[in-house]
């Protein structure tokens, strides 16, 4: 099959892989511009889908919007079958869609219909749930509404972060792959449509999202700064500075919510019920330490008030 491949982040590397790996012909690579990063923003780096396309010696098209007559005319002269989406960053329009004349498909990082949206990974673990998975779809042009194919399912660790997840998930997604690719080409690709009702949705992360809610219980804001480990991260303010904190673990504490428990070379924060204690820190304007570095260069803080 000619095969034509959506893709941006770091998280869709392993899918890509997974169609060369089955010799595939992926004939073009679709990602996001190059972006500024680090810093200074000074410099312009590629995708990490891109710069995986260039090693393995695939055409790679940048439109920074997947829309207009310039575009079409690239992906029509493509002349793929299939289209696989993994994570690109954009919504794909109708007339897109229609290329392929099997369709598009998308590696969608939940157990569909849960998880609808562009962040499935740390809303998943923000809410407390146990088991995800990935979904393989077809796409329409709902917001991840389209039927699926096949699903995979894994439990979440209780101390799982989301950048652990995302890892786990993007080979899980890239198996799943190999599946559905292979179910095309013996004729046996039959999907199911969603449940709608039951349909939850994940939106971007947005700075106001990580920011830690001490009045939940302790399992919750465990949770949540687990979620956004180790990007955004969740953050919470001391006096005058913010603080993002990681590496979280439900102990024993009573207190008015976000009042330092303990600062003797453990971080312990009073939450609605029970406590959190923090096992790393990123002040403003440093570098991610453990908390116990932190207390060592800070001034006695118990009875100090994270909001």
């Amino acid at each position: 099959m000619r095969i034509v491949f959506f893709g941006t982040p770091e998280f869709a590397v392993p899918s890509l892989e997974a169609l060369v790996d089955l010799r595939e012909s992926v004939v073009l690579v679709v990602t996001q511009p190059d972006r500024p990063r680090g810093r200074s923003r000074s410099n312009l780096e590629p995708s990490p889908v891109k710069a995986r396309a260039e090693s393995l010696v695939i055409p790679v098209a940048q439109p920074e919007r997947p829309r207009g007559d310039e575009f079409l005319a690239t992906l029509v002269a493509a002349k793929p079958d299939l289209g696989v989406v993994v994570a690109y960053g954009h919504i794909l329009r109708p007339e897109i869609l229609a290329v392929p004349p099997l369709g598009m498909i998308n590696v969608h990082a939940s157990l569909l219909p849960a998880w609808r949206g562009a962040a499935p990974i740390p809303w998943s673990i923000a809410h407390g749930d146990t088991v995800t998975g990935v979904t393989i779809m077809r796409m329409e042009a709902g917001l991840d509404s389209g039927p699926v194919l096949l699903t995979r399912e894994t439990a979440i660790g209780a101390e799982e972060t989301g950048g652990q997840l995302t890892r786990r998930l993007a080979k899980l997604g890239a198996d799943a792959l190999k599946e559905a690719i292979a179910r095309f080409q013996n004729g046996t690709a039959t999907f199911a449509p969603q449940d709608h009702a039951r349909a939850t949705v994940a939106p971007k992360i947005g700075r106001e999202v990580t920011r830690l809610e001490w009045s939940l219980p302790a399992e919750a804001v465990a949770a949540r700064i687990r979620a956004f480990d180790p990007t955004p991260g969740a953050w919470s303010t001391l006096g005058d500075g913010d603080v993002k904190l990681f590496r979280p673990r439900v102990v024993a504490g009573e207190g008015a919510p976000g009042t330092i428990l303990a600062a003797d070379g453990a971080l312990t924060v009073a939450a609605g019920t029970g406590a959190v204690l923090i096992g790393e820190v990123k002040p403003a304007g440093r570098g991610r330490m453990t908390a116990a570095e932190w207390l060592r260069g800070h001034p006695p803080a118990a009875g100090r008030r994270f909001r």
